[in-house]
């Protein structure tokens, strides 16, 4: 179904402000973490999730604080594991000297498909 002019217009507008707002396209980039989770990371930490809720329920049910803050700092570690990102060094190179990261196929074709549309757009006006 082919768009309305209004809604191509739109369309062309919004894509004009994403283009030039840098600032939000840097922001939707650190905010895509998709791969940077450990799967490993995310079993353990699950894990030792479930354990520290079933030490604070000990805990609580039987009324011994001790116990209760413990199963509370196990929860806690739990879930910070299984939050915590993959590392991006690997063992024994010096941080910051590595290679960048590469983008997903996905991305980088979307990426060059839209510069060449810019280069298209730029070069026929």
């Amino acid at each position: 179904m082919p768009l309305s002019e209004h809604e191509q217009r739109l369309l062309e507008q919004l894509e004009k402000q994403l283009h030039e707002d840098h600032r939000f396209a840097s922001t939707m980039k650190s905010a895509s973490t998709a791969g940077n989770y450990s799967t490993r990371n995310l079993a353990l930490g699950a894990l030792i999730g479930v354990v520290g809720i079933g030490v604070l329920i000990f805990g609580v049910s039987s009324q011994i604080i001790l116990v209760g803050v413990l199963g509370f700092v196990i929860m806690f570690a739990g879930v910070y594991l299984a939050l915590s990102r993959k590392g991006s060094t690997k063992k024994g190179a010096i941080p910051g000297m590595g290679k960048t990261p590469q983008k997903s196929g996905f991305m980088s074709d979307l990426e060059n498909k839209w510069e060449q549309r810019k280069r298209d757009e730029h070069g026929s006006s």
